[in-house]
């Protein structure tokens, strides 16, 4: 969590049945990663999140400069 360049947070839409807070775990990465590496909150059953994850992908590990 605190070493990656990107930290990914998936199956945000099955936080409340396991009692999880995202505002918790926002604060919590927040505190931990400061505001210079990002972190996602992604649901890929609506596709939420997704495109963030792609364009970090394509500027990052592709050095995609669109």
């Amino acid at each position: 969590m605190i070493k990656s360049d990107l930290f990914i947070i998936n199956k945000i839409d099955l936080a409340p049945y396991v009692h999880a807070d995202l505002d918790v775990m926002a604060s919590d990465t927040k505190q931990f990663r400061g505001d210079k590496k990002p972190t996602i909150f992604t649901n890929l059953q609506d596709g939420t999140g997704l495109n963030d994850v792609v364009a970090w992908i394509r500027k990052y590990a592709f050095l995609d400069a669109k």
